[in-house]
């Protein structure tokens, strides 16, 4: 994660009040209100593919998908964050009391970035499976061909899966949909 605003402890209620009047986003964590950094072009390429691959793939099911801007609050965690890409079951449902944050992914997929792949992986991960709705996990690199695929099994199990191929099709088992490797990084150069 990247570095505090302030050493102060904020109350949830301060940090939603905060964030109406912001900018930028920042994820609110156990009091700290952490800013979010800038992702690079092939981040956002990243899942913006995604989120259209989706979209195209659930087209007349009963999900929602949003991407990057939509929050979701992890109350065992006392967390807001912001996934790139995350999928809800319909109907939507939301924190009480409020219009603006998602409580029920069962998908949710993240970018990694060297700033914060260790946090992906490790408490983000850990914070999103006390949600009781999440089922899938998947965590992207965007400087190789390279996901890994978190399936819930069982309660407290969970198989991984691992790709490099981008001639292979991924299949989302939440959904029982097929995304192309190669179509979610087309665009993508790994060369710079």
């Amino acid at each position: 994660m990247t570095q505090a605003l302030e050493q102060r402890i904020y109350t949830p209620e301060e940090y939603l009040e905060l964030e109406l009047a912001s900018e930028t986003r920042s994820e609110y964590c156990n009091g700290e209100i952490i800013p979010m950094t800038g992702g690079t072009p092939d981040h956002n390429e990243l899942a913006i593919n995604l989120a259209s691959l989706l979209k195209s793939t659930l087209r007349g099911k009963p999900y929602r998908i949003f991407a990057t801007d939509q929050r979701l609050w992890i109350p065992a965690r006392n967390l807001y964050t912001y996934p790139d890409v995350m999928v809800t079951e319909k109907p939507l449902q939301l924190q009480t009391g409020r219009t603006d944050t998602v409580i029920n992914p069962c998908f949710i997929a993240e970018v990694l970035s060297k700033s914060t792949q260790d946090y992906d992986h490790g408490d983000k991960f850990s914070a999103y499976r006390t949600i009781e709705s999440f089922r899938e996990y998947l965590m992207i690199d965007q400087y190789s061909v390279h996901i890994e695929h978190y399936v819930k099994t069982a309660a407290h199990q969970w198989l991984l899966s691992e790709y490099d191929d981008p001639s292979v099709t991924l299949t989302l088992r939440t959904f029982d949909a097929q995304i192309q490797i190669a179509a979610l990084y087309e665009n993508i150069e790994f060369d710079r």
